[in-house]
């Protein structure tokens, strides 16, 4: 008997989906407290107090970038599980599997960002993007697929959410790529991912549009 089939949604399925939203909010608040404000002697110049706040553009840098990262895997999470229905175990080790790459962001955001311009900092940085955005990939399609997936669900829905998944692997991938050219021009070259998602979906519907 489907959840549906039962007056609802499956609980099973209702309690995954909250945990993960609490994990994804935890990882991205832990975000800002590894930006450390900086503590001068009472009564040190304004200048000092200028230089110290210009000492962490870097880690302002890789929160606001790490933040809008994790922010759009959240909503690639909830737009997948939105189109979902039933529960299955086959969900509970990737989604934990994606959850735990999630929480450590904060840490490889901040080995980045205290590293800024170095080549290792930065290569561990895209492959960590790149390491999620594979779980992320592996875990939407389980989402959107039987018996997971709504049976209203139409094959449009699916085909579009999916789409979605592979932009941070390419913006990661990008990163990493022009991080052994320059590192210090690594992270810009995520900017890409809005171009990738663009241009995935623009793919997908011209296929939806095939007759």
């Amino acid at each position: 008997m489907s959840a549906q089939d039962k007056g609802g949604i499956d609980h099973r399925l209702e309690r995954l989906v909250f945990f993960s939203d609490a994990v994804f909010a935890i990882a991205i608040t832990l975000l800002i407290i590894e930006v450390h404000p900086p503590h001068l002697p009472h009564g040190s110049p304004d200048a000092a107090y200028g230089q110290a706040l210009a000492d962490l553009i870097p880690s302002f840098f890789g929160f606001f970038i790490s933040f809008f990262v994790i922010g759009a895997f959240w909503a690639g999470h909830h737009r997948a599980f939105g189109l979902a229905e039933n529960y299955s175990e086959k969900l509970v080790g990737p989604n934990l599997y994606l959850l735990c790459a999630i929480v450590f962001m904060p840490f490889s955001t901040a080995f980045m960002s205290s590293n800024i311009g170095m080549l290792v900092p930065s290569v561990f940085y895209s492959l960590t993007l790149i390491a999620i955005g594979l779980l992320n990939i592996r875990l939407v399609r389980l989402a959107t697929s039987p018996p997971v997936v709504s049976s209203d669900v139409p094959a449009a829905a699916v085909t579009l959410v999916r789409a979605r998944g592979p932009a941070v692997v390419l913006g990661g991938a990008c990163a990493l790529f022009v991080a052994f050219i320059d590192p210090r021009f690594s992270q810009v070259a995520l900017i890409s991912i809005p171009l990738w998602q663009n241009l995935l979906r623009r793919r997908a519907l011209r296929h939806l549009a095939r007759p």
